[in-house]
């Protein structure tokens, strides 16, 4: 396995439902992260086609301009997904303790995750959920910062840097076979760290790690 037993622990090792049961109608990342992100989605993926929102919430920062054929959502609160205007359906599941999701193989065009990817703590078995749904040709986007839930980031991403980060990531699409070989954007933030948690403009780094089904 890629994670040992300690890597896996959080420091808040209760359900994370619980954690979860109130909804937060916030972003949890600055708008210059946000509108990196929505550019890069209007690069990567195409009109039309079947997109699938994994630990989403009240907002999947797509770009307007698209449509797409279909959007599903997951998450663990009914609220936040029942805002958000741009699923066609969505469900709710804890991904740390049912590790299959309840979609059909070779069903989406692409699966887009936004700075949850730290809470996984299998994330070997959910990669390989992701590259299951995908269809042949299809793309997976996972994109974070350097924000988190401290008390429900696995030990492996609290305890590392901003680049080990970025390596955890790509040995997560390395470890399924028939991954690409991934592919990493970035964007270093322009202010100094204390002036990025008081919410300074262009203080988020932006991370995508991108990985197509062979």
């Amino acid at each position: 396995m890629l994670l040992n037993p300690n890597q896996r622990i959080k420091i808040d090792s209760t359900d994370d439902k619980l954690f979860y049961s109130f909804p937060r109608f916030v972003t949890h990342v600055d708008e210059g992260f946000i509108q990196q992100l929505t550019d890069l989605y209007s690069q990567r993926l195409q009109p039309n086609t079947r997109i699938f929102d994994m630990m989403s919430s009240w907002v999947s920062h797509l770009p307007e301009d698209i449509k797409f054929s279909y959007v599903e959502g997951h998450g663990l609160n009914a609220e936040e997904l029942g805002r958000n205007r741009r699923l066609d359906q969505y469900f709710v599941q804890n991904l740390n303790e049912n590790l299959q999701l309840p979609l059909k193989d070779e069903d989406f065009d692409a699966v887009i995750n936004c700075v949850s990817v730290q809470y996984l703590q299998y994330p070997e078995a959910i990669f390989s959920e992701i590259h299951r749904i995908l269809k042949p040709g299809g793309l997976a986007i996972i994109s974070f910062s350097n924000r988190m839930f401290y008390q429900k980031a696995i030990q492996a991403w609290r305890d590392t840097s901003e680049t080990s980060r970025v390596e955890l990531v790509k040995n997560y699409f390395n470890s399924v076979p028939g991954f690409s070989i991934p592919e990493v954007i970035t964007r270093a933030s322009s202010v100094p760290n204390f002036l990025q948690w008081l919410g300074a403009s262009g203080g988020d780094p932006f991370y995508a790690v991108i990985a197509y089904k062979e």
